[in-house]
């Protein structure tokens, strides 16, 4: 459904040690640059970090989350102490599984340093 998502950011080197981190966990490799942006690809997408193009700060949208697969409850739990290990904070319950309308998940959220809010998601084999 989507060929990539990027997210604003102010501090574009500060951003990419985030990223860096966290999608190195899930076996991506470091950003790639260009310009004033870092991309990271996949073989299903590309996730991007800018700075704004239009030169105004960088905002996070308050209620949107940027959502990341993960194999394993291990994977996500990875994922959000290596968000957090590199400027990310917390946010939402302590990673875990929850049960809601779709079935248990396993969820672990973290915002970036700009204050976007990420999800680390497992779906378990029912």
């Amino acid at each position: 459904m989507f060929s990539h998502v990027m997210v604003g950011v102010n501090d574009l080197e500060v951003s990419r040690k985030f990223y860096d981190a966290l999608l190195g966990t899930l076996g991506i490799g470091p950003g790639v640059a260009n310009k004033n942006r870092y991309f990271y690809r996949s073989p299903t997408g590309t996730f991007g970090i800018t700075t704004p193009i239009n030169g105004e700060p960088a905002t996070h949208g308050n209620g949107s989350t940027l959502g990341f697969n993960m194999a394993s409850p291990e994977q996500a739990d990875a994922f959000h102490a290596a968000g957090v290990a590199n400027g990310g904070t917390t946010c939402e319950e302590p990673p875990g599984f929850r049960d809601g309308a779709v079935g248990k998940l396993y969820l672990a959220y973290v915002r970036d340093p700009d204050g976007n809010k990420i999800c680390a998601l497992h779906r378990p084999a029912n």
